[in-house]
């Protein structure tokens, strides 16, 4: 199992999204994402975050917020436990990422682009300011096969 970060900055009405396509035998090839990574040794999520999102986006994080854990199974890859976490505050400037293009977006199209099909649920989570969630998304392929909100399914 593996623990990750993943943070949608905002701005305003809109998030910033990183189109993955710059890596190799990068699980989200080609989709839009938000930003963050892997933990390090010693790390708490919060740590990881900050390394992250500096790493990817030249951005150091002032106001953010741990939004809930996402357990994502895959019949691909290996579990990942991701730490979702969302962002309103921010200094720098934005720099090129060596993982994909990162570009501003409004929040109403981010289902427009492509994505993973569990993404709708926990973005729309966090737009109906839910309190604290786990959320288990299982993919067969990059079909979701199940979704289990705080232990209750909700597809599968």
């Amino acid at each position: 199992m593996i623990n990750t970060t993943l943070c949608y900055i905002q701005r305003g009405n809109d998030y910033l999204m990183l189109h993955r396509v710059k890596k190799e035998n990068d699980l989200n090839k080609d989709k839009w994402i938000g930003v963050g990574g892997k933990f390090l040794d010693k790390e708490s999520p919060e740590d990881c975050l900050l390394r992250e999102v500096f790493e990817e986006t030249g951005l150091k994080l002032t106001s953010w917020r741990y939004r809930g854990i996402v357990t994502f199974v895959s019949d691909r890859w290996p579990t990942e436990y991701m730490h979702l976490f969302t962002a309103d505050g921010f200094t720098g400037e934005l720099r090129e990422c060596d993982e994909g293009v990162l570009e501003w977006l409004p929040q109403e199209r981010l289902l427009e682009l492509p994505h993973w099909e569990g993404d709708a649920i926990f973005l729309d989570l966090i737009r109906q300011d839910a309190p604290f969630f786990s959320l288990k998304v299982r993919y067969e392929g990059d079909r979701l096969a199940e979704a289990v909100l705080n232990g209750t399914a909700m597809k599968g």
